[in-house]
């Protein structure tokens, strides 16, 4: 019962702003001081499906970048959290800066940079060269999420398995994986998150060919159709809620000790 009144009171302040959103997506006029508008249409909502408007050119993009980046990102800080959240060595302090020194420092600092080693390497301006570049900032998350999760993971059970004869492949399946499958959700769930919104790192190694959703939503609020920006605005924010809604059994409770340990580092 707490559990989905907590849900319930999390999807209305999720909710809640998008409501101006959606009457301005469906607005036809609406000047203040009014308090609703003058008259509806759904000419915005219909507007971002036609092909000019490369709305769901730039959805598939994102939603392809996106997934990408959360899959490598996931695989990468798996081991990497692993080694930082279980074993203790020399220069781990080190360590921990250099990989979340990219969260550190501006991104708009490095982001030439990045592009003119993108140029040399001709991976500027490919989906390939986005999904690299969108892993500068989603590693050190992942990473981090992962060590909290391995601070507090007991390899004994990872012992008795292959003393029982499992291989190192059955043991990871079996063993590890379940132990740590919340966390990944949760590590992998940021991941998809920076990436999705991402607009800075697209644009410049991008190029303007590789069109995400953010940058096509950028170019809509330098104009002055407010009720197809609003329309979307909601194109934006609705896959990511839905994911996060879809995870958020992850969120809480036991198994939401990631976010627990994460908070701490």
């Amino acid at each position: 019962m707490k559990r989905a009144v907590g849900l319930s009171v999390l999807l209305a302040g999720l909710l809640l702003p998008l409501v101006p959103i959606a009457v301005w997506a469906v607005s036809r006029e609406w000047r203040y001081p009014a308090l609703t508008p003058r008259s509806y249409s759904l000419r915005a909502v219909r507007l971002l499906a036609a092909p000019e408007t490369e709305v769901l050119r730039g959805l598939l993009t994102s939603a392809t970048i996106a997934s990408a980046v959360a899959l490598i990102a996931s695989l990468i800080g798996l081991s990497a959290g692993r080694a930082l959240g279980l074993y203790a060595f020399r220069g781990k302090r080190l360590v921990q800066f250099l990989v979340l020194a990219p969260v550190i420092v501006p991104g708009l600092a490095v982001s030439l940079g990045i592009q003119v080693l993108f140029i040399r390497y001709r991976i500027a301006d490919t989906a390939p060269g986005v999904v690299l570049v969108h892993l500068i900032p989603t590693v050190p998350y992942v990473t981090y999420v992962m060590a909290s999760v391995y601070s507090t993971y007991d390899v004994s059970y990872e012992e008795q398995a292959r003393v029982l004869g499992a291989s190192p492949f059955q043991t990871f399946r079996a063993v590890t994986l379940p132990a740590i499958f919340p966390g990944l959700v949760v590590a992998a769930l940021f991941a998809f998150l920076i990436s999705w919104s991402e607009y800075l790192l697209t644009l410049l190694v991008g190029g303007g060919t590789v069109k995400t959703l953010p940058l096509v939503l950028f170019a809509f609020l330098r104009g002055a159709d407010l009720s197809v920006a609003a329309a979307l605005s909601l194109v934006f924010i609705l896959p990511p809620l839905l994911l996060l809604v879809i995870t958020s059994r992850y969120l809480s409770g036991d198994r939401g000790q990631a976010l627990v340990g994460f908070s701490r580092l």
